[in-house]
């Protein structure tokens, strides 16, 4: 089994995705909180941006959408590579993660150096409309109508495509087809980079 993420995955944005939601917590969120808050981040970018904000790979799961690689990550099944998820945030423990160091992070803007400023505005909003909500709360809305593009994957997991995730974010057919497929080539021209 290969323990390592894939060469799209932007790992390094994905853990500083996760550290700017914990430094906006003060250190510490249920993982449920925290892999929900970041695919509302991953849905918003795609959604104003057309854009991912971290690559992921998006699945359905019975407790609604989730960015599987940053899953994985947090429950220990991939490898972190060098200044990427375990720079950023500690080792689960229980149904909790928390930042690995909070002196790393004295402002967002300053030290979490692989986010750009749309990914910073992105993040803000989405912590400013959820982060108050209880991981419950957002589970529950994460796999109601507020997130059409997911179905119940029967106690699975389904993957998701970008395609069917931006038609439900309300792009035409023909736009969520040609922006599906250039994070494809984008994706694959990672890989192709990442082999040389």
């Amino acid at each position: 089994m290969d323990t390592r993420t894939p060469a799209y995955f932007d790992e390094r944005k994905a853990s500083q995705a996760a550290a700017f939601l914990l430094f906006r917590a003060g250190g510490r969120l249920p993982v449920i909180k925290l892999i929900k808050l970041m695919y509302l981040a991953e849905r918003l970018s795609l959604k104003r941006y057309g854009e991912t904000l971290t690559g992921d790979r998006l699945v359905a799961m019975p407790h609604g959408p989730v960015l599987s690689y940053t899953y994985n990550l947090i429950q220990g099944a991939y490898e972190p590579s060098a200044g990427g998820w375990d720079t950023w945030v500690s080792d689960r423990a229980g149904h909790d993660v928390e930042l690995n160091d909070k002196s790393m992070i004295r402002s967002p803007e300053e030290d979490l150096l692989a986010l750009s400023e749309s990914d910073l505005e992105v993040l803000s909003e989405v912590w400013g409309e959820f982060g108050h909500w209880d991981k419950f709360r957002l589970r529950d809305y994460t796999h109601s109508g507020a997130c059409p593009e997911w179905t119940d994957p029967s106690g699975s997991m389904v993957p998701m495509s970008y395609k069917h995730v931006l038609g439900n974010l309300g792009y035409s057919p023909e736009n969520a087809a040609a922006i599906a497929e250039r994070i494809t080539q984008q994706q694959a021209l990672s890989v192709q980079m990442a082999a040389c």
